[in-house]
């Protein structure tokens, strides 16, 4: 049996049917669609703790080694 008709097999009753278009609630803009997939900051703050941790390394590097050390 091939791919198609494994298909077909499965969800022949459904495949063919037009796609639902809602009554009640407006078609959403591409954009808002977009944002809901959009990354997101599941750490809010972790990204400032990350920098300010490489500007205290780099700090100390600098202090104990001087600046060639980079």
């Amino acid at each position: 049996m091939s791919e198609k008709d494994e298909v077909y097999r499965k969800y022949g009753d459904i495949i063919e049917l037009s796609h639902h278009v809602s009554k009640v609630h407006p078609k959403m803009s591409l954009e808002k669609r977009a944002a809901q997939f959009a990354p997101f900051a599941a750490l809010t703050g972790y990204e400032g703790a990350i920098e300010e941790t490489a500007r205290k390394v780099v700090e100390e590097v600098e202090k104990n080694y001087g600046r060639d050390m980079l």
